[in-house]
C-alpha cells in the first residue's frame, strides 16, 4: 500500500488538473482492471425517475467518470439515461467513463441466466457494454436461497469473451469465500466492492485485497448517512448507535483544520487508502462538493483519528443475512 504522504501528493496533483481549463477527472477510465477512484454511486437514487437522471447528468458534467450501477436498485433505465445526457453535454464518449453493475442474486447459475440478467441491464443502461460486472452477494436462487457462486462465477468468467464486460468481480464475499472462488475458479476477481468507511475500515482485508492485486471499492463511504442505515446496527464494543458520520465531532475537527468538509475528509481518507469510492447524492451541491474531495489533503495524524473512530464505533450497516437465512461476512469486522 502507498505510503499517505505520496497518495495525497497524487491526488493533490490530479486535483490541480481538475481545475484546469479543460475539465479533467480524479483518474481517468483505467485501461486496466480498475476502476477511477472517485465515482457515482447510483444505490437509493430514487426520488424520481427524472431526480435519478438529473443527477447521473450532473454528475458526469461535473467530472466523475465512473459510474456504478446494479439491478437491485431498480433505477437503471433512468440512470441510463443520465449517462446518455450526461456524455452529451460533456462532450465526451461512451469510452470516456467506467460503468459497473452488478449481477442480482435471481439471475445466479448457468450463462444462459446470468446473460439474461447482463442483458437486461445493457438494455436498461444502453451503453453497450460495461467496464466492469460483478456478483453482487455470494448467494443466489430464486426461491431457496444458497450459496452457488462458483457456478455463478464460472458463467461470469465467459462474460468477458462476449464482448458485454470487460472485467469481471465480486461484492460482499468473506474471507473464506473468496479464497474458495480463486482456488476453484481461472480467472480472479479485478475488484471486490464491499461496504468501507471510517466505522468499518477492514484494515487487514483491504490490505490482503492489494497484495493480491484485486482493487477494492468502497460502498456506502459516508457510513450511516444514508438513510437506510440510520436507525440500522449498533456499535460492536460500546452498545451504542455511533453518531452520524457527517456530524462525528472528530471527522469535523480535521475538517476545519484541513479547510474540508466532513465529507471530503471521509471520501479522501479512503481514497488515499487506495480504494475507490462512490459516494451518492441527488443534491447538485453535494455532487460539486463530493467530487472536490480530491483536494481535501489529510496527513498522517488525520489518519491516525479516523483510526481510532474504527475501534470506537466499530459498526457494519448492511447486513441482510439474517433475513435471506444465510450466513454473511464470516471472518469479517462486526459480522
Amino acid at each position: 500500500m502507498l505510503p499517505y504522504a505520496s497518495l495525497t501528493a497524487g491526488l493533490l496533483t490530479i486535483a490541480a488538473l481538475a481545475q484546469a481549463d479543460k475539465p479533467q477527472s480524479p483518474l481517468e477510465p483505467s485501461q486496466g482492471d480498475a476502476p477511477p477512484i472517485l465515482g457515482f454511486g447510483t444505490w437509493n437514487l430514487k426520488v424520481s425517475p427524472s431526480n435519478t437522471t438529473e443527477a447521473v447528468s450532473l454528475a458526469i458534467q461535473e467530472g466523475y467518470r465512473h459510474i456504478d450501477c446494479a439491478a437491485a436498485y431498480g433505477n437503471e433505465e433512468a440512470v441510463g439515461k443520465g449517462i446518455a445526457e450526461g456524455l452529451e453535454k460533456a462532450g465526451l464518449k461512451r469510452e470516456d467513463i467506467w460503468v459497473t453493475s452488478k449481477l442480482w442474486n435471481d439471475h445466479h447459475g448457468k450463462l444462459n441466466k446470468v446473460e439474461e440478467g447482463l442483458n437486461k441491464t445493457l438494455k436498461d443502461l444502453g451503453v453497450g457494454y460495461l467496464d466492469l460486472y460483478l456478483m453482487h452477494w455470494p448467494v443466489g436462487g430464486s426461491s431457496k436461497l444458497d450459496y452457488d457462486y462458483i457456478k455463478t462465477w464460472h458463467s461470469m468468467e465467459k462474460l468477458p469473451l462476449l464482448g458485454t464486460v470487460r472485467n469481471i468481480g465480486v461484492s460482499n464475499f468473506s474471507p473464506h469465500q473468496l479464497k474458495k472462488l480463486i482456488k476453484k475458479s481461472s480467472i480472479k476477481p479485478a475488484v471486490h466492492q464491499m461496504e468501507l468507511h471510517p466505522y468499518l475500515q477492514q484494515k487487514g482485508w483491504v490490505e490482503l485485497h492489494q497484495e493480491h492485486g484485486i482493487h477494492v471499492t468502497a460502498y456506502s463511504p459516508l457510513g450511516n448517512s444514508n438513510p437506510t442505515y440510520r436507525s440500522s446496527s449498533r456499535a460492536a464494543n460500546t452498545h451504542k448507535t455511533p453518531p452520524l458520520l457527517l456530524e462525528n465531532e472528530a471527522l469535523a475537527k480535521i475538517a476545519d483544520m484541513r479547510n474540508c468538509t466532513t465529507a471530503q475528509v471521509a471520501l479522501a481518507w479512503g481514497m488515499q487508502r487506495g480504494t475507490s469510492v462512490i459516494p451518492k447524492t441527488s443534491h447538485a451541491k453535494w455532487i460539486k462538493e463530493n467530487f472536490e474531495s480530491v483536494t481535501c489533503g489529510l496527513v498522517d495524524t488525520d489518519v491516525d483519528k479516523i483510526e481510532e473512530l474504527g475501534k470506537k464505533y466499530l459498526t457494519r450497516f448492511n447486513k441482510p443475512g439474517r433475513s435471506w437465512g444465510v450466513k454473511l461476512f464470516e471472518g469479517l469486522d462486526d459480522a
